[in-house]
């Protein structure tokens, strides 16, 4: 696992480095003292981070708009915000994935951590985002997907949680009342032929199950944030701020559940 440690501060940063080494021996930390010079490695073509832990108050560049260069830079890296100072709410807005309070220990580095990666099975699962834009993440890296209603599809299937789906349910969902059925039918296992080539060329082709010409994914294959939150995890249900796959209009009955639910869970009022 690869951490970078940002803090402007010599000693801040030296107990940042010393807070994450206690808590992750195994992992490889690099230290910048400013959000720009980390910006610059990963505009070079660094390696990229699967996690980052950054000062907010930062002279060049803020901890906040260093976020949203990372987002650019490095979707599938983890960011959490190490600071004296409340900005709760603006760190959440972004989608920061944690919020730690100086002075930093290695039980809070610890913490975040954990449930960051609970099952530690970063190097042999895809990652994938369900909230905000559907995002899917291999070794940290966004999946390349040669169609994009291949990824649609991926995005339906992941979206009805391991349920077998029928041909003519994919077509209802991802086409726009076709015209001919047989035309359309074949696309789909077009579609889902190409699908399961993109997940074979990253050997991980046994995530889409095929079964009586119906298709489904593997749940225990994904690292998922909307699986995550729906298991009750703090973090992921945090990281949802209203937004649910927003490229799919078919998403919108899914976003309005978790609205609802999650709103419910914490004790507030639905208007």
């Amino acid at each position: 696992m690869l951490i970078f440690a940002i803090d402007d501060e010599p000693n801040m940063l030296y107990l940042l480095h010393e807070a994450i080494a206690e808590a992750e021996p195994d992992a490889d930390i690099m230290d910048f003292s400013l959000g720009l010079e980390a910006a610059a490695y990963l505009e070079a073509d660094g390696e990229l981070p699967d996690v980052i832990f950054s000062d907010i108050r930062m002279p060049g560049l803020s901890g906040m708009e260093f976020a949203k260069r990372l987002k650019e830079l490095s979707p599938g890296t983890k960011l959490i915000f190490v600071t004296g100072y409340d900005y709760a709410m603006d760190a959440y807005r972004l989608h920061v994935s944690g919020y730690i309070y100086k002075p930093v220990d290695a039980e809070r580095v610890r913490e975040e951590l954990d449930l960051l990666f609970p099952k530690q099975i970063l190097s042999d699962c895809l990652r994938v985002q369900c909230f905000g834009q559907f995002e899917v993440f291999w070794k940290n890296k966004p999946l390349t997907f040669s169609r994009k209603q291949s990824k649609e599809l991926f995005a339906y299937l992941v979206d009805r949680r391991g349920a077998l789906c029928s041909t003519e349910t994919v077509i209802a969902a991802l086409l726009e009342e076709p015209k001919d059925m047989n035309r359309a039918k074949h696309r789909i296992w077009n579609l889902t032929s190409n699908l399961r080539a993109i997940l074979k060329s990253v050997g991980m082709e046994d995530v889409l199950l095929s079964q009586n010409r119906q298709i489904a994914i593997r749940m225990d294959r994904l690292d998922c944030d909307y699986y995550r939150a729906l298991a009750g995890e703090p973090f992921a249900q945090r990281a949802f701020c209203g937004e649910y796959m927003e490229q799919y209009s078919w998403a919108e009955a899914t976003k309005a559940r978790l609205f609802f639910d999650f709103h419910r869970q914490n004790g507030n009022t639905v208007l």
